[in-house]
């Protein structure tokens, strides 16, 4: 039997801790379905519909008064808020029936200039609120066509109990992430989006790397349990799952503070996301796949001709 040295022992897979595990990522899972089934998400136009004005004010904008000015114009739903700079503003309006985009955003760029300034009109958006629907529907279909597809391809490459932890992992990544926006009622857009199917991949590939070195050292540690086997494979990859994730994090939280607040929650949603990936893949992907009884056996091919074994000398 060949022993591996790593330079960590840490019991990871021990049944105590993979309760404690358990328990802590129900929680989650749980208030996160609570808040989405509640709350809901503050979904951005690209869902709702509405239009979006990007302003620039050559001095600090008062928001009051762009407030109570779109107010008296009968934009009374309209959204203010900065964006970045004190002399940036955005402005979120939501459908208006019976009136054209672009009647609607010369009405709204008149009341803005009306106080005198010299405003700066950024960029103008505007999506109906039924191609914002259909966003919804394909943004939710894609999540689901993707962790059909991880399983399949897990359960090609190594078997279906690794598969079912994979993708076990990854709806609970994709599920605290997305619930993380609908507790702290953060903006929800496509970004985000595209976010969390990166954060499914990102997560893939921390479970992948994981069970391949599972599936090597469960034929090199032969006579140990399955449950030594794993810890020992986490804890050779344990360095290498550290400096990616520590290196990714210093990347987003860069890119969260310097990049402004139009990919703000696309930087929140990787953070978010990295954060839970990188827990998953151990107590998540690998605590469901030893619960289900994994074992070396199960790596085995099957004998095509068993017939042929009855030849043999």
């Amino acid at each position: 039997m060949r022993l591996i040295k790593t330079k960590t022992s840490i019991d990871f897979l021990s049944q105590t801790r993979r309760r404690v595990a358990l328990t802590i990522s129900a929680i989650f899972v749980i208030v996160s379905l609570v808040s989405l089934s509640t709350r809901g998400l503050d979904f951005g136009i690209d869902f709702t519909g509405g239009i979006l004005l990007e302003v620039g004010y050559p001095q600090a904008a008062n928001l009051e008064e762009i407030r109570t000015g779109l107010s008296d114009a009968g934009f009374e739903d309209a959204q203010v808020q900065l964006f970045g700079r004190d002399t940036d503003v955005l402005v979120r309006l939501p459908p208006q029936p019976g009136q054209s985009a672009e009647g609607v955003r010369e009405r709204l760029q008149a009341v803005l200039e009306s106080g005198g300034q010299d405003i700066d009109l950024r960029r103008v958006e505007s999506v109906s609120a039924q191609v914002g629907s259909e966003l919804a529907e394909r943004g939710a279909l894609a999540m689901i066509v993707a962790l059909l597809l991880i399983f399949v391809y897990v359960m090609i490459r190594f078997q279906w109990k690794f598969s079912a932890g994979a993708v076990a992992a990854l709806a609970h990544d994709a599920i605290v992430t997305v619930g993380f926006f609908s507790v702290f009622q953060l903006p929800f857009d496509l970004t985000v989006v595209a976010a969390v199917l990166a954060v499914i991949g990102y997560s893939l590939n921390d479970t992948v790397v994981a069970f391949d070195r599972i599936r090597e050292n469960f034929f090199l540690l032969r006579g140990v349990s399955a449950e030594d086997a794993m810890n020992t494979s986490i804890n050779e990859m344990l360095a290498r799952t550290l400096i990616t994730g520590i290196t990714t994090l210093l990347v987003l939280i860069a890119l969260l503070v310097l990049g402004g607040e139009s990919i703000a929650p696309f930087s929140i949603a990787l953070i978010v996301g990295i954060i839970v990936g990188t827990y998953s893949s151990i107590y998540t992907a690998s605590a469901t796949a030893l619960a289900l009884n994994v074992s070396p056996q199960d790596l085995i091919e099957p004998i095509k001709n068993p017939e042929l074994i009855d030849d043999l000398p």
